[in-house]
């Protein structure tokens, strides 16, 4: 018998965690990581409209490890399941790369709008929803226990993707969308 897509468990508004435990699917626990999933698909695009081997690398690794995320939060908290752990050497690894990419841009004295050229846009998109997938992490470990990692990784990236936005700006060759108060 060939494996299904569909199982019919999910028709009356409930899914399963690893573990067994089954939730609404209108839970918090299930609204983070399927905000981390969206963030994962967002990625994903970024990916492919970006042409530069090394970012395409980082962001490869980025989508590996939300994976990660998303399998840490879609488990049952009250049972010890085998799921993969989020290093600090993860955190760290998007604070060198933040790092790298900000000693090679001109000093920040506006704020910036997504804008400019698709695949900077498509960064900025990718920044909002990191950002809502930390909001809801947060909401939801205020409830539940959630590992502080996590929320600190998705913090992180989202720093790594607003620098992101400004260094694919500046490799394009395009100018950084500034907010004008004034309008």
């Amino acid at each position: 018998m060939a494996f299904k897509i569909y199982t019919k468990t999910g028709d009356l508004g409930e899914t399963g965690l690893f573990g067994g435990k089954r939730l609404s699917k209108a839970h918090l626990r299930i609204d983070s990581y399927g905000t981390v999933d969206e963030l994962n698909a967002c990625i994903g695009i970024v990916r492919d409209h970006i042409e530069l081997d090394e970012i395409r690398e980082e962001l490869l690794i980025i989508q590996n490890l939300l994976f990660t995320i998303g399998s840490n939060l879609a488990t049952d908290p009250d049972k010890k399941a085998p799921v993969p752990s989020l290093e600090e050497a993860d955190i760290e690894k998007l604070e060198k790369a933040i790092d790298r990419m900000d000693a090679d841009l001109p000093p920040l004295k506006n704020f910036v709008l997504p804008g400019g050229h698709p695949v900077v846009s498509y960064v900025h998109l990718a920044r909002t929803v990191c950002r809502r997938a930390e909001r809801a992490t947060v909401a939801l470990g205020q409830q539940e226990p959630v590992e502080e990692r996590l929320v600190k990784y998705l913090n992180r990236l989202s720093d790594y993707l607003f620098m992101l936005s400004r260094h694919m700006a500046k490799a394009l060759g395009v100018e950084e969308v500034l907010w004008n108060s004034n309008k």
